[in-house]
């Protein structure tokens, strides 16, 4: 349906959050690029300039990136992911390794303690889409799939803050892990998840904890 509001900063905030929402939703997931402007603007039934004034906002909060010539691209999921992906994008490599191998081995340890059976079953479903983008030599695709593999370890943890502060990070982690794959995926970085899984599956906290926290640290330079 069409958005309408008598006054222009009222729509204005309705596009904001029709977008917003759109982005949230998974809709348009992290590192998509959205709909064209006219697309949009057929979509909403809003002006050009209402539409390009909510894009900006979104922008300038963080969750949208203009590319001039390229097209607008999602790079965060909320406002304080948008923070956080300002904030950490030139941090050092060690240290995201450090706060990765903290953050993921504590959720691995609660995973393995409140898994359910359908969260065994989202972790190999995802674990497989994994090992699938890996032989399809597809190194964005994998990205993708092992970020959503951690997640998922993440969310087994029954820990709602945990998982929220995760996703948050999202962004920042996906663009570290992509810095250490580059554009070509080699035989020798591959790193095999399924030992986590059947950690967390057999409800080994002490494994699935170690299993998690060494992943981050594998692709680092030594110093």
């Amino acid at each position: 349906m069409p958005l309408s509001s008598p006054r222009r900063s009222a729509l204005v905030d309705q596009v904001i959050d029709a977008l917003r929402n759109q982005i949230t939703s998974g809709e348009w997931p992290v590192g998509s690029r959205i709909p064209t402007e006219t697309a949009l603007v057929e979509r909403l039934g809003v002006a050009r300039n209402t539409l390009r004034e909510a894009v900006r906002a979104l922008a300038h909060n963080g969750l949208l990136d203009i590319r001039q010539g390229s097209g607008t691209y999602v790079v965060a999921t909320s406002e304080l992911a948008g923070v956080m992906h300002r904030r950490f994008t030139d941090a050092d490599p060690q240290h995201i390794a450090e706060l990765r191998s903290t953050l993921e081995s504590s959720a691995a340890r609660l995973a393995a303690k409140r898994r359910t059976e359908r969260d065994l079953q989202q972790l190999d479903a995802v674990l497989a889409r994994r090992e699938a983008a890996w032989d399809s030599r597809d190194a964005e695709s994998f990205i993708t799939a092992d970020a959503t593999l951690h997640l998922a370890v993440v969310a087994a943890s029954h820990n709602d803050v945990l998982t929220a502060l995760y996703a948050d990070l999202g962004a920042v982690l996906r663009a570290f892990l992509r810095l250490d794959v580059g554009h070509e995926l080699r035989p020798e970085n591959h790193m095999d998840h399924a030992r986590l899984v059947e950690a967390i599956r057999a409800g080994d906290e002490e494994l699935a904890g170690s299993e998690a926290a060494s992943y981050a640290f594998r692709c680092l330079p030594e110093r």
